[in-house]
């Protein structure tokens, strides 16, 4: 069997010191050769199929939690889904957020609170890595997680994602193949992998995000946004001239402007 560009690149991905990705990471990803045509949009990054957007279903909520477990204390059969987020060149995007909700064990969802619910932004390789369970069938639907993603300053893709051999497979109308994971067993759980292609052009971020603000801070409550400072939640500040509410703690990154990450701002 052919090794394709994307086995390639997850392969060095996994293999390489993070200061050579950070140095190199848009070269290592063009290992195929620099004057490869950009590829299709698609979960796999090599296939050619298109990038398949899906509904967002009835029971998103906005704010999650920013945690990378969504399951702890929970039943259920545990799953551990990692993978990587790409660009249409098979570039790995740093900073993206990826925002994941999915029912419980018995198929229902949480609209009180945010169990099995939370966001989290892949490394500067492109991974992410989701901690959760297998999620039980909801009425009508066959097994799916459902998931945002969003490389800095790009559009939001909301998509689900699937499970092989599942018989509701085949009854389910929003089911589309084109968006299975990779499911093995392991143990008395199991793990899964799954590669977004977001439909990003030029060179995404390869690097970690500046640790010193651009603009200086002003007082606190009322400070002209800037990446590399701390925020804590309730923390307001501007961006071209509108005020927003930081909903929870976190250190600004290039990128994560207030109007692109609903998760970490609000408008005031």
């Amino acid at each position: 069997m052919a090794i394709t560009r994307k086995q390639l690149l997850k392969s060095a991905l996994a293999a390489a010191p993070l200061p050579i990705l950070l140095a190199g990471g848009p070269t290592l990803a063009r290992a195929a050769g620099s004057d490869a045509a950009p590829l299709d949009p698609t979960p796999m990054c090599d296939d050619g199929d298109e990038t398949h957007e899906q509904i967002e279903g009835p029971y998103f909520k906005p704010n999650s939690p920013a945690r990378t477990a969504i399951a702890d204390g929970l039943p259920g059969t545990r799953l551990t889904l990692s993978g990587f987020v790409f660009g249409i060149a098979c570039q790995p995007i740093a900073n993206a957020l990826l925002d994941f909700w999915q029912a419980d064990n018995s198929g229902a969802y949480d609209n009180t609170g945010f169990r099995l619910r939370g966001h989290q932004f892949s490394d500067a390789r492109g991974a992410f890595t989701l901690s959760t369970i297998v999620p039980g069938l909801y009425p009508g639907r066959t097994r799916h997680i459902h998931v945002k993603v969003q490389a800095p300053n790009h559009p939001v893709l909301t998509t689900q994602l699937y499970f092989p051999g599942e018989p509701r497979n085949s009854t389910d109308t929003l089911y589309d193949p084109a968006l299975l994971m990779t499911v093995r067993t392991v143990g008395s759980g199991r793990e899964a992998s799954f590669d977004f292609v977001l439909n990003v052009t030029g060179t995404p971020p390869t690097s970690t995000p500046p640790t010193t603000p651009t603009t200086p801070p002003s007082t606190p409550g009322g400070t002209t946004w800037a990446a590399g400072h701390t925020y804590a939640a309730g923390d307001r500040v501007t961006y071209n001239g509108v005020t927003y509410r930081c909903l929870q703690g976190h250190t600004a990154q290039a990128g994560w402007e207030p109007p692109n990450v609903p998760a970490l701002w609000q408008p005031a």
